[in-house]
This record gives C-alpha cells, sequence and structure tokens, in this order.
C-alpha cells in the first residue's frame, strides 16, 4: 500500500515479497555496525520478521517501516518510517538506505516525507529519532530534519550507547519529556 510520494521516491508498506531485500539489506556491514544485528539469516526469517513487525505495528498502528522505491525504476533503496517502541515514550523515525544508495538526498527526501506525514496524517505532537553516538551520516541528517539532541542514553534490548534527538509539532514542552532511561 502506498503510503506516501516525494519527488523521486514512493513510500509503500513492506510486504513479504521484499524479503529478498530485507534480508540483505539487515545484513550490510553498516546495519550491523549502527543498528545492530536481528540474526536474520534466511528469506523464511526475513519474512516472519516483515510479519511480525513492520505488517503488525502497520495493522496495529496504521504506520510503520517503508519500504523506499525510487519511482524512476521502482528500484528499492531501503527503509524509512516510524516505529513505536516501548524504550521511547513516543514514536521515532528510523531509515536505512543500502550503501551503494548513499550520497544522493534519498535519506533526507524518505525522512522529510515521513516528518510531514507524521505531522500531518497522522497527527503525531512530537518525533523522536536515535542514532549511535558515532554515526555522524545519521546525526547530520536528524538534525537537518530540524531534530534536537535530548540525551544520550542505553536503550534496550542490546543497552547500547545511543543518542535520542526530538521534533517537537506541539506544545514547546512536549520534548522536555525525558526518555525512558533503563539504567536509572
Amino acid at each position: 500500500m502506498k503510503i506516501l510520494e516525494t519527488e523521486r521516491l514512493l513510500l509503500r508498506t513492506l510486504a513479504t515479497s521484499d524479503a529478498a531485500f530485507f534480508l540483505a539489506l539487515v545484513n550490510e556491514p553498516s546495519w550491523l555496525a549502527n543498528i545492530g544485528d536481528k540474526n536474520i539469516r534466511t528469506l523464511e526469517a526475513a519474512s516472519a520478521h516483515i510479519l511480525s513487525g513492520p505488517m503488525q505495528m502497520q495493522r496495529r498502528l496504521g504506520h510503520s517501516l517503508y519500504l523506499v522505491e525510487r519511482k524512476g525504476d521502482g528500484m528499492p533503496l531501503g527503509l524509512c518510517g516510524l516505529i513505536r517502541r516501548e524504550a521511547l515514550p513516543d514514536t521515532d523515525i528510523g531509515y536505512a538506505l543500502a550503501p551503494r544508495h548513499w550520497g544522493q538526498g534519498y535519506a533526507f527526501e524518505a525522512a522529510a516525507g515521513v516528518v510531514r506525514h507524521a505531522r500531518s496524517v497522522l497527527g503525531l505532537r512530537r518525533l523522536f529519532g536515535i542514532t549511535d553516538p558515532g554515526n555522524a551520516a545519521s546525526i547530520a541528517l536528524l538534525h537537518k530534519l530540524g531534530m534536537q539532541f535530548v540525551r544520550r542514553t542505553h536503550l534496550p534490548p542490546a543497552g547500547r550507547d545511543t543518542n535520542v534527538y526530538c521534533l517537537e509539532f506541539g506544545p514547546a514542552e512536549a520534548c522536555r519529556t525525558p526518555p525512558h532511561d533503563p539504567t536509572r
């Protein structure tokens, strides 16, 4: 199902038919270093994760991670969308592009479209963003989206250092509610 369109991109819900692309993406060295190992090693595991993760979240919440496709040729480039994590007080934006598509503005274009969708279609009052503290490209993208640094924390399940950012759509105090910190 089409969720949104930008100048060059189409973002749509994930389907089990995307399992081969999803499997390759979640096993990219950049994904493993910056997001973490999901232990998805087969097409069957990728399909099961799509069913129990993004597809279930979309049915339950009306948003999820979306497949990012280039409009001109339908080439899958990566993922971008909205995730509801127990460790955060509200929804966060997530994104990952295959490395061969980096440096072409696709990540920002997709993420900016998702931010507009979160605000105007879904009516969210704030949006979080998380990233590994060493991921300079992701930090720059979150800043370019207008997100402000909130704090560094450890988020489950891996408990790795994580930078938390927030973008307010509503009252100025919306991002002052600190994210859950399981170490406290």
